[in-house]
């Protein structure tokens, strides 16, 4: 699904309790600011998302680190504070094609975490941030692609249409983190 607001819709069928939190009136970020300060455009859905809800957590493992209104200056500070541990990882890692952190090119960026230490992960690709996919990291050393955006990727895998692939099962319950922490922080 490549349309932001099909992706939305699907999460929030997945995760009933969602749609309960959905802001009044989607808030107003300056993604020019926080995009400048990343040196990337951001994906449409994350964007939409972003704009209808506070940072979450999904089945008290997967927080989602959303930007807020207020915070576009310091989100993108959270996921390179995480880049370390990811450049690590992908030294670290024998794949057969290597992967590197942002900023290099099809570099990784992170939008979450697990409370067990898994990075959940954009690849992204000089062709847009239409195109960046999932990559999940997790602690226990196995990584994976999903060929889809954030959004989707959450609601399949909460949905059950994903297999977890050395995650445990995401449950569809939904609880608010304080704050609106950067970059899955």
């Amino acid at each position: 699904m490549s349309d932001p607001l099909e992706s939305v819709a699907e999460l929030e069928r997945v995760v009933p309790g969602l749609a309960t939190h959905c802001r009044p009136v989607p808030a107003v970020l300056d993604w020019s600011e926080l995009e400048t300060d990343l040196g990337a455009a951001l994906p449409a859905d994350f964007k939409l998302l972003s704009e209808l809800y506070p940072a979450f957590e999904l089945g008290g493992f997967l927080l989602v680190g959303l930007p807020g209104p207020g915070t576009e200056r310091g989100w993108p500070e959270g996921g390179r504070d995480l880049l370390e541990t990811a450049a690590e990882w992908c030294e670290d890692a024998e794949l057969t094609v290597p992967l590197h952190p942002w900023p290099a090119p099809g570099g990784l960026y992170p939008w979450g975490t697990s409370n067990e230490g898994d990075f959940f992960l954009w690849a992204t690709s000089p062709a847009g941030p239409w195109a960046w996919t999932v990559t999940v990291a997790s602690r226990n050393g196995c990584w994976w692609h999903y060929t889809g955006g954030a959004v989707q990727f959450l609601a399949d895998l909460v949905g059950g249409a994903l297999e977890p692939w050395g995650l445990p099962p995401v449950r569809p319950i939904v609880s608010w983190v304080g704050g609106s922490g950067g970059g899955g922080r």
